[in-house]
């Protein structure tokens, strides 16, 4: 039973969480440029593009879970999970080359290109991060150990989300040279090499500890049977759903907030005036949330360590919440309290980040303990599907309030737009948010204390199964 509970090595921690450092350099990459990538440099259209991503969500619906089963599956040396990390990581890398390529093709062709290789991009990422994500839960048995983990995880997942935000642009301008097309292919290629060596290293840093209880073999259907009858799963993927609802809306309008609303502005310090383009203070606003994000990942392991993870989790994303909502009160000149407002929020929503993990991976347990079988592979799955089905509804959504109230692109903008576009980085989001609160804190029924009891238990199991071997 030593092996079951010893704590991890700082090595295997951060060699774990270098996984999800890989996995921003394209997420993050996804959120914030693709659409631009592939309206303004490959050259379809806004509504083929918005319809292939559409597109790639059902196909999600039907892959996502495929995946997590296959992999509960799979028995190599190397442990059900870890395999992924290096049978998939090329094509995934190459994939993430060809998608940003723009070919010198026909129109049509364009499209078709964009298709297949949008798809298999999102298929490979799956491929790669279903069983990453489901690793977190097999490294060790104890709770607490995996919140920690997860803290760190979400330190470098932030750490990929600077990188992408600091220097892509910087890199396709530096290797584009004016061809912008090029700049991105090349700066790709970088990010592509640069997430390949991360996950190499999290193969081979880290290790599977946590086997079933017996050798399961469970058919699909009650796979899907025991998933969507665990409540705690259940619960925190629709409050994941919305909590990323709430990251799409806010931070994809963060954009259209500073270059409609607050435009360019002056301001005095220490008796000088300097000026900044909207565009300045759109990268300072990321730059410097994306900071906070990361410090409050950092103390989440002294949070979660006082108080039960589903309230920590709820608390702070309540706090965003309010904290968001005030933001229909500021004035483009409030410049200020816009920073100081979104350095709140960023830190709660560090907080939120590293426990909807660590929450996730409570369930697994949870549901080995109900059903006797476990399927981390099929909950880290369907867990994904939930985070993906979340970013595209909060794009839609996006998407559908600013054309209501009547956005027109690079115009300048009527006081009902305005309106709209103050709502979207406030009132809007804050209600999404205030949902997923409910959600956990009225109804998410494991606390640590139970989570506590459930592993003794499981454990036991476990050595009794191992005796009577």
């Amino acid at each position: 039973m030593k092996s079951e509970t010893q704590k991890l090595s700082i090595k295997e921690k951060i060699g774990y969480s270098l996984g999800d450092t890989a996995s921003n350099l394209f997420f993050q990459t996804f959120i914030l440029f693709l659409l631009y990538f592939y309206i303004d440099v490959f050259g379809i259209t806004a509504k083929t593009a918005v319809t292939m991503f559409l597109v790639a969500r059902v196909w999600d619906a039907i892959n996502d879970p495929i995946m997590g089963m296959i992999a509960d599956r799979t028995n190599t040396r190397w442990g059900k999970f870890r395999p992924y990390l290096i049978w998939v990581v090329i094509p995934f890398g190459v994939l993430g080359v060809l998608t940003f390529t723009t070919p010198d093709i026909s129109i049509n062709g364009k499209i078709i290109y964009a298709y297949i290789t949008y798809i298999l991009l999102t298929m490979a990422y799956t491929m790669i991060n279903v069983p990453y994500s489901a690793l977190m839960a097999v490294i060790t048995p104890d709770s607490k150990e995996r919140t920690v983990i997860s803290s760190f995880r979400f330190v470098a997942a932030f750490v990929g989300q600077f990188i992408v935000q600091y220097a892509i642009l910087k890199l396709v301008s530096v290797f584009g040279d004016g061809n912008e097309a090029k700049g991105w292919q090349l700066a790709m290629i970088v990010l592509s090499a640069l997430a390949v060596i991360l996950y190499l290293i999290t193969f081979s840093t880290t290790r599977e500890r946590v086997k079933p209880i017996k050798e399961q073999k469970t058919p699909f259907k009650q796979d899907l049977i025991d998933l969507f009858t665990n409540k705690p799963w259940v619960l925190i993927a629709v409050a994941t759903i919305f909590q990323l609802m709430y990251n799409c809306m806010r931070n994809g309008n963060i954009m259209y907030y500073f270059k409609y609303f607050v435009l360019d502005q002056q301001m005095i310090f220490f008796g000088k005036t300097y000026h900044f383009s909207y565009q300045d203070l759109t990268t300072a606003f990321m730059l410097s949330g994306t900071a906070l994000t990361i410090l409050g990942a950092i103390l989440t392991i002294k949070l979660s360590r006082r108080f039960d993870k589903p309230k920590s989790y709820a608390g702070s994303l309540g706090i965003t919440a309010i904290v968001t909502a005030l933001y229909y009160f500021l004035n483009p000149k409030d410049i200020i309290l816009m920073f100081a407002l979104n350095l709140i929020i960023s830190f709660a929503i560090g907080i939120v980040s590293v426990l909807q993990w660590a929450i996730y991976t409570d369930t697994t347990y949870y549901s080995e303990w109900k059903t006797g079988r476990r399927a981390s592979g099929l909950l880290m799955s369907a867990s994904l599907f939930a985070l993906k089905l979340g970013i595209a509804l909060g794009s839609a959504f996006l998407a559908f309030i600013l054309a209501r109230y009547g956005f027109e692109a690079n115009v300048q903008q009527t006081a009902e737009t305005l309106t709209g576009i103050r709502l979207v980085m406030s009132v809007y989001p804050a209600i999404i948010a205030f949902i997923g609160v409910i959600i956990i804190w009225f109804f998410y029924p494991l606390s640590n204390k139970m989570l506590i009891s459930i592993e003794e238990e499981l454990s036991a199991r476990r050595q009794s199964s191992s005796d009577d071997n």
